[in-house]
């Protein structure tokens, strides 16, 4: 009997080495999933969580700034190494959680058939907040059962909660800048992919 594939989540962000892997190790901790690179001990993950940059400092670790907070909230930030975003990542997804506007929109040029599951992160995480925990699979659903739930569901919710503005679907970036502009991102980032994760955490 075939193994199921994996649902994949793929995080855009510029150069991968700031917001998307701290989205990445954030999302895989919560979820219990997988990551790029991570070993599994020869079990076939039910969730992979990975991510690219649109103008990736490929081979890069994550910023030193970055890593600290990642570690702080209690997720593993080692071993990372920055990789460019392509179509067929994209395409190879099932999600695609981007930083920005401009990176979702960047992620919808390469492959416009990704549409309707490639969001914003704060996007997603203000749609999760629309979805009441019945309305996703209940007894016996597994945290991807739910996960792709809210992926089905969330396209039709976009026009009906909007943000106060635009921006606040948008990750800040802190890359080369200050402690407190790191600090802000994570501030953006972290509470993002938690309301994410109290939902489809069965």
């Amino acid at each position: 009997m075939a193994t199921p594939a994996p649902l994949r989540v793929l995080v855009v962000c510029t150069g991968n080495i700031c917001r998307s892997p701290a989205v990445e190790r954030l999302l895989a901790a919560g979820l219990g999933a997988t990551y790029r690179g991570q070993s599994v001990g020869g079990l076939a993950p039910a969730i992979e969580v990975a991510s690219a940059g649109a103008g990736a400092v490929a081979g890069a670790p994550m910023t030193e700034e970055m890593a600290r907070l990642v570690a702080d909230a209690g997720a593993d930030p080692s071993g990372f190494t920055a990789r460019q975003l392509t179509p067929q990542l994209i395409a190879d997804a099932d999600l695609v959680l981007a930083a920005t506007r401009r990176h979702r929109t960047a992620v919808v040029e390469l492959v416009p058939a990704a549409v309707r599951r490639t969001f914003t992160l704060r996007e997603l995480a203000r749609l999760a907040g629309t979805v009441e925990p019945s309305d996703l699979p209940g007894a016996g659903a597994t945290t991807a059962d739910r996960l792709a739930a809210l992926v089905a569901l969330a396209p039709a919710r976009r026009g009906t909660v909007r943000p106060a503005k635009p921006e606040d679907d948008d990750v800040v970036d802190p890359y080369r800048q200050s402690a407190g502009v790191y600090a802000r991102a994570f501030a953006q980032l972290r509470p993002a992919v938690q309301q994410i994760v109290d939902l489809v955490r069965p």
